[in-house]
C-alpha cells in the first residue's frame, strides 16, 4: 500500500474506530461485536507499523503510551474550576432557590438543569482545533496536576471532537469515575493477586488517575461524564447549560443520561426523591444531585461569591460512610442454615438512616479485614443495601483484643456448624429441627420433587409456620380440614384437597423420601443411588464415614509413618487433617478414623494395615465432603426424631429393597435424556434410571450416552441423530431397565 492510499486508509480506520468507542464507551450501545472492532484496530496498527510517519496524536493506538513519570507537571486554569456550595437539608434549597429569585428579580419560577453528583474526580479536558491536547485534576481550583497520559488511556475520552464545528479552543470540565461493575472486577483482581483492596470507587478512581504510570491506568476500568464547559474561544457556545451539554454530546463527549431540565423547586424536589430511589440502582456512585440555573445569561448575573458560583448548588444526600465502635459480633443463621456474622454497632446515623448493626459476609471476610469486638470501623450503607464494615481503623484497636471464631454449634438449634473445605460458607447441619431454617425445609420437603404435596404452596407453609400450627415436615400429616379452612385464601374446598393430598402423600419411595428431607448437597441423582445402594432407611442411618471413604493401603502406610512421628499422642485422632507429607488427609479423613481410634496414640498401635480402609458403599459422585454432610445429617438426634414422627405419620415405602452395588449395574455412570409424549410420567422414568446408577439430563451433547425419545420428539431427537447419540423406545428402555445389557444396544 503506497503512502496516498494508506494515508486515507488510515483516516478511515481512525472515524470508525472513534465511531465504535462513542458507541461502547458513551451510548452503551455497540454496533460492532468485539472480534470486528478488534480487526479494525489490528488493521490499523499493521498500516501505522509499515507507515509510521503517519501515526497522529489522535490515533487509538496512542492512548496508551509514554514512560513512567518521575512527577506530575502544574498546570494552571485559565478559568478556575470552582467548587460548590451545599445544601444538607430541603430547607437548604428553598434558601438557596429564593436567593436565585431575588437576586435575578423573578417572581417565578426558576428553570434548572439536573443531574447526579457523582462520586470521582474533577477533571479539565482543552481542546484545541479539536485534539485533547491537555487534561489536568482540579487540585486547589487554579492549578492542578497534569494527568494528559493517564486521561488518554480512558476509552470514554475522545482524542478528536466529532463534527467539524467545534470552537478553536474549549475546555470541558467533567468528572472521572469508576463504575461499580469494574470496581467490584477491579477488587477480585487485587484479592486474588494477594494485593490490597480499594475501600470505595472513588478511591479507586482517583488513585487510578494518579498513577505515575500510564500503563496501569490503562488497566483500571475508568470512565468520564462531562458537566461543564471552561475556557471557550473565540466564541461563546449556547445560550442554556442544557443545550451546552447537547452540544457536548454531539461532540462525542459523555454526559449524564440523567440530566434533566426543571421548572422550579417542586420540580427539583421531586427529581432528587427520585435520583434517591434509584441511587443504589445507578451502575455508579453518587453522592447528591447538582442544581444549575439553566440560562447562562442568568448565571452571568449571578456571578460568584468567594471559591463558588451564585447559581448552582449541590444538594447532598446524608453520608453513606461513618465511623462507629463494633460492640459485639453474633452469629445469624439463614434459611438454607448459612451462618452470617453479624457485627453490632454503637449506634450511627449513616445513609439517612441510624445503623446499629452491619453484615460481616462470612468468616473468610472477618480474616481478611480481621475485625474485632471494639475495634473502631468504618461503616457503609448504599441505599437499601444492608450496611456493611468496610475497614477497620487498627490504630484505635483497644490491648486485648481477640480474633473472631466461628461457633461450633448452631445459635439456634445447638446443631454442629460444618464447613466443607474449599467452601466460604458455614452452615448449620440442623435441617429439620432448627427454626431458622423450617419454612424452607418444609417447602422443599412438600415439592413436586419430593413428597409432591399438591396444593402446598410457599404462602401457605409461611401461614402454617407463622401461627405455629407446624414446626417440622411431620406435623404436616396431623392438620385436618377445619384447622386449614381458617387460614387466609383457603376454603373447605381447598382445606379438603389439601388434606387428601397429605394423605396420597404418605405412599413414596425412598429415594423421594431421602430427597424431602433436605440434605444440604444430596440431589435427586444421589438420593437415588444412596437408596440403592443401602437398601433401607435404618441402613442408610447407620451409615459412617468409613463405609463411604477410603484411605489406600499405601496412604495408610505413609499416614501410619506421619503418625508414629509426632509428639503430640494424646491428641484427639478427630482434631488431625492437612497433614504435611499427606496432603490429601483432610479433617473428613481424621473424623472416619475417629470412629475408631481416639487418640493418635490408639491409630498408632492399630498398625499401618488398621489405618487402612476400603468404603464398602460405591456411591459415584459423593466425595468426601458430601459423604461427612451425610454422615453428619443422621448422625444428629433431632433429624432422627423428625424422620420418627414421619414414620408414624404414616410415610411409607417399600422397605427391605435388596441393597445393590451400583457400581456394578450396566447403567451406572450412564447419561439419559428423555424426550417426547412417553406411556409412564417422566419422574416415574427418571427414578427408575437414577436408581440404578444412571443420570438424568435436559439437554442432549457428545456426552449424552441414550435418547429415550416418545411420541412427537422434536428438536432433542434430531440433535441426538446429528451427533450420532443412540435412540431408544420405550421398549428398549423397559429391557435396560430390566437388566438388558446396555452395549448390545
Amino acid at each position: 500500500m503506497n503512502k496516498s492510499a494508506a494515508a486515507k486508509r488510515l483516516a478511515e480506520l481512525r472515524e470508525q474506530i472513534a465511531h465504535h468507542d462513542y458507541r461502547y464507551y458513551v451510548l452503551d450501545e455497540p454496533e460492532v461485536p468485539d472480534s470486528e472492532y478488534d480487526r479494525l484496530y489490528r488493521e490499523l496498527r499493521e498500516i501505522e507499523h509499515q507507515h509510521p510517519d503517519l501515526i497522529t496524536s489522535d490515533s487509538p493506538t496512542q492512548r496508551v503510551g509514554g514512560a513512567p513519570l518521575a512527577a506530575f507537571d502544574e498546570v494552571e486554569h485559565r478559568v478556575p474550576m470552582l467548587s460548590l456550595d451545599n445544601a444538607l437539608t430541603a430547607e437548604a434549597m428553598v434558601e438557596f432557590d429564593r436567593r436565585v429569585r431575588e437576586r435575578l428579580g423573578r417572581d417565578g419560577p426558576i428553570v434548572y438543569a439536573a443531574e447526579p453528583k457523582l462520586d470521582g474526580l474533577a477533571i479539565s479536558l482543552r481542546y484545541e482545533n479539536g485534539l485533547l491536547v491537555q487534561a489536568a485534576t482540579r487540585g486547589d481550583g487554579r492549578h492542578g496536576e497534569n494527568v494528559t497520559q493517564n486521561v488518554r488511556t480512558i476509552g470514554g475520552v475522545p482524542l478528536r471532537l466529532h463534527g467539524k464545528d467545534w470552537p478553536a479552543v474549549v475546555e470541558v470540565r467533567g468528572e472521572i469515575f469508576m463504575p461499580k461493575k469494574g470496581f467490584d472486577a477491579l477488587n477480585e483482581r487485587q484479592r486474588t493477586a494477594g494485593e490490597k483492596l480499594f475501600a470505595n470507587p472513588r478511591n479507586a478512581a482517583a488513585g487510578s488517575l494518579r498513577q505515575l504510570d500510564p500503563a496501569v491506568t490503562a488497566k483500571r476500568p475508568l470512565a468520564l461524564f462531562c458537566y461543564g464547559v471552561g475556557e471557550v474561544a473565540p466564541q461563546a457556545m449556547a445560550q442554556t447549560h442544557s443545550a451546552n451539554m447537547a452540544i457536548l454530546a454531539r461532540w462525542g463527549l459523555p454526559v449524564s443520561p440523567e440530566l434533566k431540565v426543571l421548572q422550579g423547586l417542586a420540580a427539583c424536589d421531586g427529581y432528587f426523591d427520585d435520583i434517591g430511589r434509584r441511587r443504589a440502582q445507578l451502575p455508579y456512585d453518587i453522592d447528591g444531585v447538582v442544581f444549575k440555573v439553566d440560562a447562562v445569561a442568568d448565571q452571568q448575573a449571578l456571578g460568584f461569591v468567594a471559591r463558588a458560583p451564585r447559581w448552582a448548588i449541590a444538594r447532598k444526600f446524608p453520608a453513606q460512610e461513618e465511623l462507629t465502635v463494633v460492640e459485639a459480633i453474633e452469629f445469624q443463621v439463614g434459611r438454607t442454615g448459612a451462618l452470617t456474622p453479624v457485627a453490632r454497632l454503637q449506634p450511627v446515623f449513616v445513609g439517612g438512616v441510624t445503623v446499629s448493626n452491619a453484615t460481616l459476609h462470612n468468616m473468610d471476610e472477618i480474616a481478611r479485614k480481621d475485625v474485632r469486638v471494639g475495634d473502631t470501623v468504618f461503616v457503609r450503607r448504599a441505599g437499601d443495601v444492608i450496611p456493611e464494615v468496610v475497614r477497620v481503623l487498627p490504630e484505635r484497636r483497644p490491648a486485648g483484643t481477640v480474633a473472631v471464631r466461628m461457633p461450633t454449634h448452631c445459635p439456634e438449634c445447638g446443631s454442629e456448624v460444618v464447613r466443607p473445605e474449599g467452601e466460604a460458607v458455614a452452615r448449620c447441619s440442623g435441617g429439620l429441627f432448627c427454626p431458622a431454617q423450617r419454612k424452607e425445609a418444609i417447602k422443599h420437603f412438600a415439592s413436586r420433587r419430593a413428597m409432591d404435596i399438591e396444593g402446598l404452596g410457599d404462602k401457605l407453609v409461611e401461614q402454617l409456620v407463622d401461627h405455629a400450627l407446624i414446626r417440622d415436615p411431620a406435623d404436616l400429616f396431623g392438620l385436618d380440614v377445619d384447622t386449614l379452612a381458617g387460614l387466609d385464601r383457603m376454603g373447605q374446598k381447598s382445606a379438603q384437597n389439601l388434606v387428601e393430598a397429605l394423605d396420597k402423600a404418605r405412599e413414596t419411595s425412598l429415594p423421594r423420601f431421602l430427597y424431602a428431607l433436605g440434605i444440604l448437597g444430596i440431589g435427586e441423582t444421589i438420593a437415588a443411588t444412596v437408596a440403592t445402594a443401602c437398601g433401607t432407611l435404618d441402613a442408610v442411618m447407620q451409615l459412617r464415614l468409613s463405609n463411604l471413604v477410603d484411605i489406600k493401603p499405601s496412604q495408610a502406610a505413609r499416614l501410619h509413618e506421619l503418625l508414629a512421628s509426632r509428639e503430640d499422642q494424646d491428641t484427639a485422632m478427630v482434631e488431625f487433617a492437612d497433614l504435611p507429607g499427606a496432603k490429601w488427609f483432610t479433617h473428613v479423613h481424621a473424623a472416619m478414623l475417629a470412629e475408631r481410634f481416639a487418640t493418635v496414640a490408639d491409630a498408632v498401635a492399630a498398625g499401618a494395615e488398621a489405618l487402612a480402609n476400603t468404603a464398602n458403599i460405591k456411591i459415584e459422585g459423593v466425595g468426601d465432603v458430601l459423604a461427612e454432610k451425610l454422615v453428619t445429617f443422621f448422625r444428629q438426634v433431632h433429624n432422627a426424631e423428625v424422620i420418627e414422627k414421619l414414620r408414624n405419620a404414616g410415610v411409607n415405602w417399600p422397605e427391605n429393597l435388596p441393597a445393590r452395588d451400583v457400581g456394578s449395574s450396566p447403567l451406572s455412570g450412564k447419561t439419559f435424556v428423555l424426550t417426547g409424549t412417553l406411556s409412564q410420567p417422566r419422574d416415574q422414568i427418571k427414578e427408575q434410571l437414577l436408581s440404578l446408577g444412571a443420570k438424568v439430563s435436559g439437554s442432549v451433547s457428545k456426552k449424552t450416552d441414550f435418547v429415550v425419545a416418545g411420541a412427537e420428539a422434536g428438536s432433542k431427537l434430531a440433535k441426538a441423530e446429528a451427533l450420532g447419540v443412540p435412540v431408544l423406545d420405550e421398549a428398549a428402555l423397559q429391557r435396560l431397565l430390566a437388566g438388558g445389557d446396555a452395549m448390545s444396544l
